[in-house]
This record gives structure tokens, C-alpha cells and sequence, in this order.
């Protein structure tokens, strides 16, 4: 009897181990046109929370990029497009915990779209599939902080500019205007990462065809570069 419960209790637990092992296949495994059209907009973001919530919590996943590299060789079908800020501390791969081939980024130094980007973006999605966007701002954001101070340096006094709105949004924080208020550079970048979402649609008729027949959703978010946390404001 005991060796009948032994024999049970064993395979059991493999059988835990085996789905546990088909999970991480899953998550590991290169998006395809086939997952890609079978994930829904609501399910794309619960992947990227998921993603963080590994991320901030030492969960990450131990996915094989090798193979990562080899599956996606002759194709891609990303879920998700990123539009996010250079910060080094801010990779979007990283912070939300995904692979090769799961997201499209777009970088610039402060987050806001230009009609390039809206260019790429309505690719990422009309053309190539994905089902979300987010614009991902962060704390402690330098191009925010320029802009607050109206920095003047080349082609960096256009760049700023773009950030300015937001700037002059921003009107019930207390203190100095400047850069070394952090509340107020704090709400300077959540304003700025709102404004780039809602310009999305605003400025697309493309994307904002896709957001009406829920084929895609837009989201806005802010990354904590002292903890990995992502906070969503939509």
C-alpha cells in the first residue's frame, strides 16, 4: 500500500513538474501569427503586467535566446509595441520580462510621438499584428528635466520641445518650476506620457480605427527605475 501511495504521490508531482515545465515553454516560446491573432488587447496587457511582476520580484524567466533566435529567423508576430524613453535603465524587454520577437520598441529621449514613430507604430500594428500599445515613461527622466529648464543644445532644443506641453500642463504642484523639484518633474513625466498616448489616436487615423473596433488598446504607463515597478495610469 505504502509503495502504491509513494508510486501516486511521485507521479504526481511529475505531473506538477511537467505542466509547470509546459508553462515556462509557453511563456518562452517566439510568438507566431497564430498566437499572435489568438491573443486579445486585454490579454496582451495582463502579459506585460505578468512580465513585471516577474521582473520587479527576481522571477525573470530562463528562456534559451538561441533558440529564441532561431525560431524567429524567417518571421515575426509580436503582441505588443513599446514606445518608451532611451534611458538605459528603461528596456522594454527587460523591465517587462519578454522575449525575441514579442515586442516591437520605439525609443526616444522623453517618449512622445513624432510622425515617424506614428509611422512605425500604426506598422507595428495595422501591418504586423500587434494588439497594444503602451508609452512607457520613468522616474528620474533627463529629457523631462530638460525641458522643464528649456535646455538650448543642437538638435536636443527640437527634441525638448516636443516635452514643453506637458510642462506647461502642469500647474498645481508647489514649489519652484524647475528640475530640482521632483514632484513636479514627477508630474511633468506622468502628464508626458498621457499626452503621447492620447496624440496616438489623435494624430493616427489608422490606430484610432483599431482602438474603435477593438482590435487594439493604448495604454500609458511609468516605470520606477528605484524598484523595476510599472505603474499604469490607463
Amino acid at each position: 500500500m505504502n509503495t502504491r501511495r509513494e508510486f501516486l504521490a511521485v507521479a504526481g508531482a511529475l505531473a506538477a513538474a511537467s505542466t509547470t515545465v509546459l508553462r515556462a515553454q509557453d511563456t518562452c516560446a517566439v510568438f507566431t501569427k497564430a498566437t499572435q491573432s489568438s491573443t486579445t488587447p486585454d490579454q496582451a496587457l495582463a502579459r506585460l503586467k505578468e512580465g513585471n511582476g516577474r521582473f520587479v520580484s527576481g522571477r525573470t524567466l530562463h528562456c534559451d535566446p538561441r533558440a529564441q533566435v532561431k525560431e524567429s529567423a524567417l518571421g515575426q508576430a509580436p503582441f505588443a509595441a513599446v514606445l518608451g524613453c532611451m534611458d538605459s535603465r528603461v528596456s522594454p524587454e527587460l523591465v517587462f520580462d519578454q522575449q525575441i520577437g514579442s515586442i516591437f520598441a520605439c525609443r526616444i529621449a522623453g517618449n512622445f510621438a513624432t510622425p515617424e514613430i506614428l509611422g512605425s507604430l500604426e506598422y507595428a500594428t495595422k501591418v504586423a499584428g500587434a494588439k497594444l500599445i503602451v508609452v512607457l515613461g520613468h522616474t528620474d527622466c533627463g529629457a523631462v528635466k530638460g525641458a522643464i529648464d528649456d535646455v538650448k543644445l543642437g538638435n536636443l532644443t527640437t527634441t525638448l520641445s516636443h516635452i514643453r506641453p506637458a510642462v506647461q500642463k502642469v500647474t498645481n504642484v508647489a514649489g519652484a518650476r524647475n528640475s530640482k523639484n521632483k514632484e513636479f518633474v514627477q508630474s511633468v513625466a506622468d502628464q508626458n506620457a498621457k499626452d503621447a498616448a492620447a496624440m496616438l489616436t489623435a494624430h493616427s487615423d489608422v490606430l484610432a480605427a483599431l482602438v474603435a473596433n477593438h482590435d487594439l488598446q493604448i495604454a500609458s504607463a511609468m516605470h520606477d527605475v528605484s524598484t523595476g515597478a510599472v505603474t499604469w495610469f490607463t
